[in-house]
């Protein structure tokens, strides 16, 4: 039960993985044409002057909240990051799976400008095989389906043990897939 359980739930992710394996295998050979899209809005005089009060001491702090939401309302983007205050100048780092994205606002002007990149859906799906800025609820899924994975191959081992009497080729088998890896790591990988 715990073998057709914990199968059922890592099947769709362990197919995704795989997938995302190979293209990540390859990537060098999958083209990919990303696409940028640039844009500058000018901030209203109120706000640019709620951002010039609260500049901080420190070089990074999150924007306030009230800059935050226009932000977030002229981008494509989540202000919730940690931006980089200088001299003249507010930069948020918006990076995100599968493409980045920034929003940088002068102090003195309030002209904001930002651009959003976006790599495609095997860059997308790369980003979170890896786990990539793809935020905490992707973190914990990948913990649990981690878990499950774990569940699947040792209750697999159980009913392979169970099972082993009748299939005389079982522990070869299992012992090929131990041997192979390990003597490519040790010949072929430096």
């Amino acid at each position: 039960m715990w073998h057709w359980m914990s199968s059922a739930i890592s099947l769709i992710g362990l197919l995704l993985f795989a997938i995302t394996g190979f293209t990540l295998n390859h990537a060098a050979d999958i083209e990919g044409s990303p696409i940028v899209t640039q844009k500058t809005v000018q901030m209203p005089p109120a706000l640019l002057a709620r951002l010039n009060r609260s500049i901080p001491a420190a070089d990074k702090a999150p924007l306030p909240p009230a800059v935050a939401e226009w932000v977030e309302a002229s981008f494509p983007v989540k202000a919730s990051n940690e931006a980089e205050w200088s001299d003249g100048e507010v930069y948020l780092p918006a990076p995100r799976p599968g493409g980045d994205a920034w929003v940088a606002i002068d102090l003195a002007t309030g002209e904001a400008s930002g651009e959003i990149t976006s790599r495609g859906w095997i860059s997308y799906l790369n980003d979170l095989h890896k786990g990539r800025n793809s935020g905490d609820a992707w973190s914990l899924f990948i913990d649990i389906f981690a878990f499950a994975c774990v569940v699947f191959a040792v209750t697999g081992l159980f009913l392979l043990q169970l099972h082993s009497a009748k299939r005389k080729s079982t522990w070869p088998l299992v012992g090929l897939g131990l041997a192979i890896p390990a003597a490519i790591a040790v010949i072929f990988i430096h």
